[in-house]
């Protein structure tokens, strides 16, 4: 069954001097009505191309869009009732609160009478209402965030696009205005897409996360299973603050070796493995911990200090890791130290495809 917004083989090549970029390459998205789905990847991935490809303001050059179950290609913008919420807002400076939200409705000569009637539902619903005359500049960020959902919600779009909305605040007030933002979605259920490259912003507001990387979506679902379960080594190594740990590995027996040490080979694999085979092994820095009994040795080459934990950057003989440890302690360059590792939180991924075995354990099944 085809979902409330739905990408199907969608590509998007972009021509300049003559030269080719292929933005998006057979790109697959579905999105059930009411999700909150975060689109997270590095800068230049083509995150807000898929918004504009979604709201109809680019075409995409192969594949289809769907929304609510309806096929879309050749819909204009204005009829697919779909808002976009752009990086700064886009709100009119000079126009006061009511008349920004109400914009959209005087150009489609909406009588006065009714759209005074939908500004003070949305503003209501939205707890607003008591800030109809001021002017955006007398706003907070979680105030004019707010007033552009507002906008978007009094022509009655139930599906919400957002282009990295809160990069403009201050890191305290994104915080708060994150929380609002899950709370109206927890009271609105409106279908929400929003796109952003900072990882806090996905794992906290998304009920499913799509990771973006070389045009195609590499990992979708559940933030925290994204987490702790990456599709593969790219997936694993990007998501995350410190990232996740990626060490060549060699499977002797019932161990896994890397850099000459032995540990243990996660439950969830032990099946999927046979001796003498190379893999990756994924090893998040909170699933370390510094312990003179640990299994591991290396030497400290950089310690950030972070508050409430330190980041430990440790070479071990060809290999660099970070372990994460609390501010408690003070580490020094050129300390050794050993390091015990919570063995059945590590991932395995195959050494040639870098996909997690489990993952590809999965699809080999499907195919048979």
């Amino acid at each position: 069954m085809t979902g409330y917004v739905k990408l199907e083989d969608v590509w998007k090549i972009f021509e300049e001097k003559k030269k080719k970029t292929e933005v998006l390459r057979g790109l697959n998205l579905d999105i059930e009505k009411g999700e909150f789905v975060v689109v997270l990847g590095p800068s230049g991935e083509g995150k807000t191309t898929i918004l504009r490809i979604i709201s109809g303001l680019l075409r995409q050059d192969k594949g289809h869009v769907y929304l609510r179950g309806e096929l879309v290609d050749d819909v204009p913008p204005k009829d697919r009732n779909v808002a976009m919420v752009p990086q700064n807002y886009a709100l009119y400076p000079f126009m006061s609160v009511y008349d920004n939200i109400a914009f959209p409705l005087k150009v489609q000569h909406t009588p006065k009478e009714e759209i005074r009637k939908k500004v003070l539902q949305v503003t209501q619903m939205l707890r607003i209402d008591n800030l109809l005359e001021r002017k955006p500049s007398e706003l907070s960020g979680g105030q004019m965030q707010r007033v552009a959902i507002a906008r978007a919600l009094v022509k009655g779009a139930d599906i919400i696009l957002m282009d990295e909305p809160l990069s403009n605040l201050d890191a305290q007030v994104r915080v708060m205005a994150r929380e609002e933002l899950k709370q109206l979605h927890r009271e609105l259920r409106t279908t929400i897409i929003y796109v952003t490259h900072d990882q806090t912003e996905a794992l906290s507001l998304a009920t499913k996360v799509a990771v973006l990387h070389e045009g195609v979506i590499q990992a979708y679902g559940d933030p925290m299973e994204v987490y702790k379960r990456p599709t593969n080594a790219w997936v694993g190594s990007f998501l995350g603050n410190p990232p996740m740990n990626i060490i060549k590995g060699e499977v002797d027996s019932d161990s896994i070796i890397i850099e000459n040490y032995r540990l243990g080979i996660p439950k969830d694999y032990k099946d999927l493995v046979k001796s003498g085979e190379k893999v990756l092994v994924g090893i998040r820095p909170e699933d370390m911990e510094i312990d003179n009994n640990g299994v591991l040795e290396g030497t400290v080459q950089m310690v950030e200090d972070l508050g409430a934990y330190s980041v430990i950057h440790v070479k071990i003989n060809e290999s660099m890791v970070r372990v994460l440890e609390k501010s408690l302690s003070r580490r020094e360059r050129g300390e050794k130290i050993k390091i015990s590792v919570d063995v059945n939180k590590m991932v395995l991924f195959d050494a040639l495809t870098e996909k997690n075995l489990l993952l590809q354990q999965r699809e080999k099944v499907k195919k048979n």
